[in-house]
């Protein structure tokens, strides 16, 4: 997968994994520098406290758990020991003085005595034992302490340089440290990232595979599917492969419905184009010898009107055919079926006496919502081709049902090769087992009829028993 600025998902999750690292050592850096800043000034206030007592002896304790005030009003300042930059200073109403140790240690060296405005400054420190932060003129920032004893304020300061350079070092190399630690994290992600969302890029290929094919037309082989081992829906990854392969086993039905369907368009013209050849083949031929021959007039004419007749059937029902498939709406109303199925058997009764048509009702009237004049031409086809397709003697019963009707008889049945496509259009048998030729379109009305009406037919045969059944009519 190319990596597009912060357009990829691999960027994206990467830069999200370094900012949460640079955050928590962001985090980290800060509370370790917090920490390190307050124990290094508390080590330091602490080293002020001693000074203060080294200098001044018992008077500079402070009261409390830290030791006791001591009775000595006063006396001269303690020099030794001190380091350099020690500083002291002693504010009070007889006397007010200081000095800084500049050179030397353990008191040796020279010492610089503090002006007006450090002094100043520092009278202004609180009296309170706690280390403060002062900045002296000439001298710079100051860790000092304060004491009050006997209306006198004693002060002792150390300058902070090594806390500050301790802290400046331990930035530094928090600093270097984060940036190689986003660096590393940097790598090490990119390169999980990439381990991980393999599988996302192998899916992907696939998907692109497919989009690569010409889907537009003809009959389409999607073979290409993810890889079992990416379709498990535990984990993301898995749901989504999983969902490719769903989508690409319903795209390759819908193109294989489609092409079925084209191949039918195809198959339902050049069998109409047929049909209607035929006659009209006939009534050009019959027009002729009218022509040639004026004797055979009459029975040319016979000839033209059946043709006529037959040609005008078929047209009619390839138009209810084509307006079915176009949706259109058929009426509904209520429909007595024991009455319509009653009616039907008569008629048939009278076509094809060398039948035996039995007719089964319930006690009570079944009636359901539809269109009249086409629930009785489901019965006429049915009924007709029962006729057509069974010898004489055939025993016929149609049977009315709470949802529908059933047609069953004891003839041949349909070819084991025909029973899967009876309901097609121009669907037809050997011709020769037919009393009667046809032209397929029966059974493909009765089906498209009945769909309109919201119900399914369904057919079982074999020798001695073929029972066709019409269900979920309302």
């Amino acid at each position: 997968m190319r990596t597009l600025g912060m357009r990829t998902l691999t960027s994206r999750l990467v830069v999200t994994a370094v900012a949460l690292v640079a955050l928590v050592a962001l985090l980290i850096s800060v509370a370790t520098t917090l920490a390190m800043a307050a124990y290094l000034r508390g080590q330091l206030d602490d080293d002020v406290r001693g000074t203060l007592m080294l200098t001044f002896g018992d008077r500079a304790v402070p009261p409390g758990p830290a030791g006791h005030q001591g009775d000595r009003p006063g006396g001269p300042p303690d020099r030794d020991g001190q380091r350099l930059g020690s500083l002291i200073a002693v504010i009070g109403s007889d006397h007010v003085g200081g000095e800084v140790v500049t050179s030397g240690v353990g008191g040796l060296g020279s010492r610089e005595s503090l002006d007006d405005e450090a002094l100043t400054r520092l009278s202004r420190v609180p009296t309170d034992g706690e280390g403060h932060e002062v900045r002296l003129p000439g001298l710079g920032a100051y860790r000092v302490v304060a004491v009050q004893r006997n209306g006198t304020q004693l002060v002792a300061g150390l300058p902070p340089g090594n806390v500050d350079d301790t802290l400046a070092s331990l930035i530094t190399w928090e600093i270097v440290l984060s940036l190689l630690g986003v660096a590393a994290a940097a790598a090490a992600g990119t390169i999980v990232v990439r381990r991980q969302l393999a599988p996302l890029r192998e899916v992907a290929a696939t998907a692109h595979r497919v989009a690569e094919l010409p889907l537009s037309e003809g009959e389409i082989a999607l073979d290409d599917r993810v890889p079992a081992r990416l379709t498990d829906e535990r984990n993301e990854v898995g749901q989504v492969g999983s969902a490719l392969n769903t989508l690409l086993t319903h795209v390759e039905s819908s193109l294989a419905a489609r092409h079925r369907s084209e191949q039918q368009v195809r198959q339902f013209v050049a069998d109409a184009s047929h049909e209607l050849r035929t006659p009209l083949a006939t009534i050009a031929g019959y027009t002729e010898l009218a022509r040639r021959r004026p004797e055979a007039t009459p029975t040319a004419l016979d000839k033209v009107e059946s043709e006529s007749a037959r040609m005008t059937a078929l047209v009619e029902d390839l138009l209810l055919l084509a307006r079915l498939d176009a949706g259109r709406q058929l009426a509904a109303e209520p429909v007595d079926l024991t009455q319509l199925l009653a009616e039907a058997v008569n008629d048939a009764r009278v076509v094809a006496p060398d039948h035996h048509w039995r007719l089964v009702l319930p006690d009570e009237p079944v009636e359901v919502t539809g269109d009249g004049a086409r629930l009785h031409q489901v019965v006429t086809n049915l009924l007709a081709n029962t006729r057509t397709h069974t010898p004489g003697g055939t025993t016929v019963t149609v049977t009315a049902t709470p949802d529908g009707l059933e047609v069953h008889d004891d003839g041949p049945g349909f070819p084991p090769d025909l029973v899967e496509h009876a309901f097609e259009r121009f669907a037809r048998g050997d011709a020769a087992r037919s009393r009667e030729g046809g032209v397929g379109l029966g059974l493909a009305l009765v089906q498209s009829i009945v769909a309109a009406h919201g119900g399914s037919v369904s057919l079982s045969s074999e020798p001695g028993d073929t029972t066709v059944r019409v269900s979920g009519l309302r």
